[in-house]
């Protein structure tokens, strides 16, 4: 694996970075910058996606928040960030690094135009030898603190599916994915690779009430599920186990391996991966040649809910099933006017007709 490797994004949650204590690990970071360097001087290139800020920003502010008050932990965000930008700084500074902080909100897969600008920024900085350092913006992103990206190892997934990445490393407290939650069950077995993420595999997260289980191993393996769409390498290792970035990347028997499927096209990932601004609803018909991989017909939609415009992410629904997702040629108002017309009738109705098709099949993606 490690020749193949052009592109590596490594995850570190909290726990990592404080080494199991409550404030910022400087001996852990400089190991990291350590690998970092090893993995630059070879020819890579490397993103690192960091966690950390609410945590650290407490601890400086002092404060004692409940677990779920977001104004205190919006604000811990805004002061942490500050002090883990300057802690990453300082280690990546001792190997000669520079480094850039890249902070996110939820939409930076939703609007293909914000992705592409973001995409042109990250490979001009990687270009110049610039580490990326990349959080969730959670001074702002109010409903994904603690929730959308799950603790950045849903977030690390996305940048690694955006960034046509080889491998996803997600520095952990744990040693990997195991059989059964090795917290209550002392027979549990590491599980060395993953090739497919079917039930007995999700059944391994764990149950709501263990520490693997809740924000822990089941969001790993949404992380593992997105980088296995995007073509991309997952592992899941423990941040304490000496040198581990570099042996992961050797190839080294450590943790657990997720092996990617074949990669899909850039512009499905985006498509799956975007929110969607409103919902066809279709006939049987309309679903069954979806599922065949033919275009939306206007004949065939049923109902539109929400405004949208062209070039906007939709979601198709028949019988409340979700089927599809796509991108379509017309705006919401002008499909609610031709909707169970034939297609030649849509220049009839509208005055112009952009396609024959309300949705093309290159820019639908079958959930």
């Amino acid at each position: 694996m490690a020749g193949s490797l052009d592109t590596v994004v490594v995850k570190v949650g909290t726990s990592s970075i404080t080494a199991g204590g409550d404030g910022v690990s400087t001996t852990f970071m400089d190991h990291v910058a350590e690998q970092v360097k090893e993995l630059k001087d070879s020819g890579k290139k490397v993103l690192i996606v960091t966690s950390g800020a609410i945590g650290v920003g407490i601890k400086a502010m002092g404060a004692k928040p409940k677990p779920r008050e977001v104004p205190i932990r919006q604000a811990a965000a805004a002061v942490g960030q500050g002090i883990l930008m300057q802690k990453w700084n300082d280690s990546f500074q001792k190997q000669g690094i520079v480094v850039s902080q890249i902070l996110l909100t939820y939409d930076f897969y939703s609007d293909r135009e914000k992705y592409l600008n973001l995409r042109n920024a990250i490979q001009t900085l990687l270009q110049h030898g610039v580490v990326p350092i990349i959080n969730e913006n959670d001074v702002i992103c109010v409903k994904e603190i603690d929730a959308m990206f799950g603790d950045n190892d849903t977030l690390s997934a996305y940048v690694s599916s955006k960034m046509d990445a080889d491998l996803l490393i997600l520095l952990s407290d744990v040693d990997g994915l195991y059989d059964k939650n090795p917290k209550i069950h002392g027979d549990a077995k590491l599980v060395p690779l993953v090739d497919g993420l079917d039930d007995s595999i999700l059944s391994m997260a764990g149950d709501p009430t263990s520490r693997v289980g809740t924000g822990g191993m089941k969001t790993k393996l949404r992380a593992a599920q997105i980088c296995r769409e995007a073509g991309c390498y997952m592992a899941i290792v423990n941040s304490s186990e000496p040198w581990v970035i570099r042996r992961v990347v050797a190839g080294e028997d450590v943790g657990t391996l997720f092996l990617p499927a074949a990669k899909t096209r850039k512009k499905s990932r985006w498509i799956k991966a975007a929110h969607h601004s409103g919902t066809l609803h279709v006939d049987e018909g309309g679903a069954k040649a979806l599922r065949n991989h033919a275009s939306l017909l206007a004949v065939g939609v049923t109902k539109v809910e929400g405004r949208f415009g062209r070039g906007d992410v939709v979601e198709i629904v028949c019988g409340g099933e979700r089927v599809a997702k796509g991108i379509p040629d017309y705006d919401s108002e002008e499909i609610r006017k031709i909707m169970g017309l034939r297609s030649d009738r849509i220049e009839e109705v509208l005055g112009h007709k952009n396609y024959d098709d309300v949705i093309r099949s290159e820019n639908i993606v079958l959930l």
